[in-house]
């Protein structure tokens, strides 16, 4: 046997072994990132968490130095994008847009989210914050909070939501355990329905998203009575909270934030959390978010971590003391 022959019956099983071993790790190839990343949004294109990761995307893409792809994976409350997060990798490549819903709200609402909304991801930081908007049609004759209670005493009223567990639900939950009230529950398949039969007044309220009232607001057919933040609103400034209205320890918002996998590295996390809070204090950007009828956030990994935990604890009693169960 020739020592050429020799070599290379000797390396085959070598070559084999390098062919079954397990890639090694994007990250370690060289410096983060030297490829796409993907940014997982768990609703569907056309939502405002897909405008919003959108935005996000672009600004996550320049500090990169490379493409930040979107990808809607809608279902289950936004569970199903969260999952495939859960799921993937710690070394940068795949985010989450993630919302208080996947990461607070759903941990109450589903038997099995699939995931740990605190052991299998990393903050990286909070967003964005929305509040709901109370409307009513103007049909209805209340001028203030204070009236709609009055009114809701006399009789039974009927409050639209765009489904079971949603903020417009949980919020008119809230309503009832704060006011010793049993308003009803109408939840809709599609929010645009339950907006279009408040305007005519067939259901008598609705706890919804800014930008979803405002057009009606503004056109007189509606009449915003408060919102759910913790100040007022920037869309809406005139407009008191509902807490000012007259109803303690009521403050409901939406809340966007960035996560990534367990295990993402800290110096990835840097880099992102740099990022989207250098987004949130550029000018454009913020007029161009607070048209989306949002709020900057912004912060520490370890500001959104806690804001998870509270977050998760907040809800529990609540969604048991009012039996909500998903759609």
């Amino acid at each position: 046997m020739s020592r050429a022959t020799r070599r290379a019956l000797l390396g085959a099983p070598l070559l084999g072994l390098a062919a079954a071993l397990p890639a090694i790790p994007a990250l370690s190839q060289g410096a983060w990132p030297n490829r796409p990343i993907r940014l997982i949004v768990p609703f569907a294109a056309g939502t405002t968490t897909d405008i919003l990761g959108r935005i996000l995307a672009e600004a996550l893409a320049k500090e990169a130095g490379q493409p930040v792809v979107v990808d809607n994976r809608a279902g289950a409350g936004g569970n199903v994008g969260a999952q495939a997060v859960a799921r993937a990798a710690g070394d940068g490549y795949t985010l989450l847009l993630g919302t208080n819903g996947t990461h607070g709200i759903n941990a109450s609402l589903f038997a099995d989210q699939g995931f740990d909304p605190v052991r299998d991801f990393t903050p990286v930081v909070p967003f964005v914050t929305t509040p709901a908007v109370l409307g009513v049609p103007v049909s209805l004759g209340v001028s203030s909070v204070a009236e709609l209670v009055a009114l809701a005493r006399r009789k039974p009223l009927t409050f639209a939501s765009a489904g079971n567990g949603t903020t417009g639900h949980l919020s008119q939950a809230l309503f009832n355990l704060r006011t010793g009230l049993e308003t009803q529950h109408v939840p809709y398949r599609n929010a645009g329905q339950g907006v279009t039969d408040l305007v005519a007044g067939r259901v008598d309220a609705m706890f919804y998203h800014p930008l979803g009232l405002k057009p009606h607001i503004d056109a007189g057919t509606l009449r915003a009575l408060a919102v759910t933040s913790p100040g007022r609103a920037t869309i809406l400034p005139d407009i008191p909270t509902i807490v000012e209205a007259g109803i303690p320890d009521f403050v409901v918002e939406g809340l966007w934030s960035l996560y990534g996998p367990a295990g993402l590295p800290p110096e990835v996390v840097a880099r992102l959390n740099r990022a989207a809070n250098a987004l949130l204090v550029d000018p454009a950007a913020l007029a161009n978010l607070r048209a989306q009828g949002v709020e900057p956030t912004g912060g520490t990994p370890e500001k959104l971590a806690a804001m998870t935990r509270d977050e998760i604890a907040k809800w529990r009693p609540i969604i048991a003391a009012a039996n909500i169960r998903p759609d």
